[in-house]
């Protein structure tokens, strides 16, 4: 159960967070287990990489072809409208979200506190509490749970206590907030954001003072249009099996509530597509692929940062540029008088399973892994214990693929029930649906892809 343990298992590729993180010195031992990753430096496939992607991908187009076969409309609805009410109490819903304001408020300041005063390096507990708890832990709660940020959102709790001043957001805010989450992941990956806790406590205080301001002058719109961590959560709660409702809380299917959401504007379309290839990219950059093309690029002169930043654009335009070509394309194949632009408005929700199938996989090992090391620091903020792990058995990479592959089944399921709300008759929506699922199954390739890659360190930037 301590570490410091050598990456050893296969499967998903969590090393590269532990990298991103700053704890690989940590975690490179003699130990013979590992922790918080299943994929291994150097270590050989038991399954070739063809067979998986080709597996997944194949099951992605089967369940097109199974879902083709329900093409009563009525009957998507109704299982997508299948619910469970949960009556509340407002006076104790409201007691609810007033003790997590309050301790939204109080996890910020400690953050900032412990890593300004802690103990250096990576074993801080404010780095641990952000990186493992926070955007792993907490991120998957919002999609496998529900969307409890608003109330806990310590920056919207801040602004609130000052009176907005209720200016008109400009049409550009949603592109910001893509801009906002492009640039975050870019500065996570080029940064020792995730290593060094003083760079760390300027890098939230910087956070704090924008959003604060953006808050206090555009008051919520500010969060449900520009904060990019407040979208992100938002977007992944339309996902969650709880939902709330006028009438207190409901248990949906997951996913199901997707077909029912429209995005307002392209930028929204945009953003949604931002937040899958961030995703993608965060594992990409510790493949030795990556590497091998990045490598030659810098030893020319190039600043690593640099590259990456264009290499974070570019992905960026890629994934975008797929996905409007298949929503043009869907027009085509359809026969339809539908804009493009309402057809990529509409599918892009469709897109969300896959993202938060991948976060999932990504981070599943590395927060079961680092669990012991978060609950030793938060015990014990101002010291600098040995980091403790829990040694993940070999099979525990074969749920990371698992997990891609459900995911990808689910955005199925949410593409073809949009389809048949968006389109008349049965032949329409199911030929819609044709260069979507292309676009899916070379999603799961590419997911399938870097998830059962080895760990390569990332170069130094």
């Amino acid at each position: 159960m301590t570490g410091p343990p050598t990456p050893g298992a296969r499967g998903a590729r969590l090393c590269g967070r532990l990298v991103a993180l700053g704890l690989w010195p940590l975690l490179a031992g003699t130990a013979a287990a590992h922790v918080g990753a299943l994929g291994g430096a150097g270590t050989p496939q038991p399954v070739p990489f063809w067979l998986v992607a080709l597996t997944g991908g194949g099951l992605v187009g089967g369940s097109f072809l199974f879902t083709s076969l329900m093409t009563d409309q009525e009957a998507i609805r109704s299982v997508n409208a299948s619910r469970l009410g949960v009556p509340s109490s407002a006076t104790l819903a409201r007691t609810a979200r007033d003790i997590a304001r309050v301790l939204g408020v109080l996890g910020l300041l400690a953050v900032l506190g412990v890593a300004l005063v802690g103990p250096f390096g990576s074993t801080n507990a404010a780095v641990l509490v952000v990186w493992v708890g926070w955007w792993a832990g907490y991120t998957a709660s919002t999609y496998l749970v529900g969307d409890s940020w608003p109330a806990l959102n310590p920056w919207r709790t801040l602004a609130g206590l000052v009176p907005a001043s209720e200016r008109d957001l400009p049409d550009v805010s949603a592109w910001a907030a893509t801009a906002g989450l492009l640039g975050l992941v870019w500065l996570e990956v080029v940064s020792p954001v995730a290593s060094d806790p003083r760079f760390l406590a300027l890098v939230v205080l910087g956070y704090t003072v924008v959003t604060l301001a953006g808050g206090a002058m555009f008051g919520d719109p500010w969060f449900e249009r520009v904060d990019p961590v407040a979208r992100v959560f938002r977007l992944y709660g339309w996902l969650a099996p709880v939902q709330r409702t006028a009438d207190g809380l409901s248990l949906r299917l997951p996913g199901a509530t997707l077909p029912e959401r429209a995005l307002g504007d392209r930028s929204e379309v945009a953003f949604v597509v931002a937040l899958l290839w961030v995703t993608t990219f965060d594992g990409l950059v510790s493949t030795p692929a990556w590497n091998g093309a990045v490598a030659p690029v810098v030893d020319l002169g190039v600043p690593a940062p640099l590259v990456y930043l264009v290499a974070t654009l570019a992905g960026f335009g890629v994934f975008l540029g797929g996905y409007r070509f298949a929503a043009r394309y869907a027009r085509r194949t359809a026969g339809t008088y539908v804009a493009p632009v309402a057809i990529e408005r509409r599918f892009a929700t469709a897109l969300l399973p896959i993202a938060a199938g991948y976060h999932l996989a990504h981070y599943l090992g590395y927060v079961v892994g680092l669990s012991p090391a978060l609950a030793t620091a938060v015990t014990n903020p101002l010291t600098s214990p040995a980091l403790q792990a829990v040694v993940l058995p070999g099979w525990f990479g074969g749920i990371a693929l698992a997990l891609v592959v459900l995911a990808h089944l689910v955005a199925v399921w949410v593409a073809h029930a949009i389809a048949f709300d968006l389109f008349p008759g049965r032949l329409q929506p199911i030929r819609s649906q044709y260069p979507f699922v292309l676009v899916m199954v070379a999603y799961t390739a590419t997911s399938m892809w870097i998830v059962s890659q080895p760990f390569a360190r990332p170069l130094a930037v």
